[in-house]
């Protein structure tokens, strides 16, 4: 009960961000350039250094077999998203079919996770979600993006090599085995970074839903995938790790991050590949909200 009212005070804090972030775009502080623009210096900036930040601890052997084990947990559900993708949504149109897979491939893990794992679970939470992420942003650009167009195999590696994320936990991890120190004021300023992504993200998420209609809670299908992808898929998974036995901090993390909503690159793929942007926009809608709820359930069974 303790870890769920912890997990409530966390998504609290992080609603009113959403909340400052919605206001500032009805009132017009943030418009659609500024908002893409803060995104771009979240992915770029300030999540890098929350991803980077996380790895400034003692190396120990037994946190790279922890974080060897986050990166298995995350292949396997994948691997189940997208088998689960395939065959939950066989009858649904095309222009909707591709939104729905995608929806239960890829989630919001690295930019709403992250945060959320990092204000719940601490650093040591933080890196193994670090660590977590990183096939879940293969996943995204090679079977997610394959989902929308028939990008090649060399653009999609480069998408893979090239994301900033998987760049900031390649130096992290030197760091971290090598003992690598860096000046006082630099380690300073990448905290000080990081620690600015949790409010700079969900404002950009609240801004997002400021465009959108309540309506979105109408469509069953967006029930149906919010259904998926935050209740069904972290569930599998915690059957999962409870029958193998995981240490309860590697289990949390992974149920939690498993259970984040989707990406909100499903609604920037659907309009730019052709597919339904309007239907995806509404499944990002209803994910994102839901998930202010689901999530702090999840950890009455953890």
């Amino acid at each position: 009960m303790n870890s769920f009212f912890q997990m409530l005070n966390v998504q609290a804090v992080l609603f009113l961000y959403l909340a400052v972030g919605c206001y500032g775009k009805k009132v017009g502080i943030l418009d659609d350039v500024a908002q893409q623009r803060l995104t771009e210096w979240v992915v770029r900036i300030t999540l890098p250094c929350l991803v980077f930040a996380s790895f400034h601890t003692e190396f120990r052997l037994e946190y790279l077999v922890e974080g060897a084990g986050a990166v298995a947990i995350a292949t396997g559900m994948s691997l189940i998203a997208l088998v689960l993708g395939k065959l939950l949504y066989r009858r649904v149109p095309p222009r909707e079919r591709c939104i729905l897979q995608y929806g239960t491939l890829v989630s919001n893990a690295g930019f709403a996770g992250l945060p959320i794992i990092a204000g719940a679970y601490g650093a040591q939470g933080l890196f193994l979600a670090s660590l977590f992420i990183i096939p879940t942003r293969v996943f995204m650009w090679s079977a997610g993006i394959s989902l929308f167009t028939s990008m090649d195999t060399a653009e999609r590696l480069k998408k893979v090599l090239l994301n900033p994320a998987l760049i900031a936990v390649g130096l992290g991890l030197a760091r971290m085995v090598l003992q690598i120190p860096l000046p006082a004021f630099v380690d300073t300023a990448i905290q000080n970074l990081g620690a600015s992504t949790s409010p700079l993200a969900m404002a950009l998420v609240g801004a997002m839903l400021a465009d959108l209609s309540p309506r979105a809670f109408l469509d069953k299908r967006v029930l149906y995938l919010a259904f998926v992808r935050q209740i069904l898929l972290p569930f599998i998974c915690l059957a999962g790790l409870r029958a193998l036995g995981v240490n309860s901090l590697l289990a949390a993390v992974s149920v939690v991050l498993t259970g984040m909503p989707i990406g909100s690159t499903t609604a920037i793929l659907a309009g730019k590949y052709g597919a339904d942007a309007q239907f995806a926009s509404k499944c990002v809608f209803l994910s994102t909200l839901t998930s202010l709820l689901t999530v702090p359930l999840l950890t009455l069974f953890l």
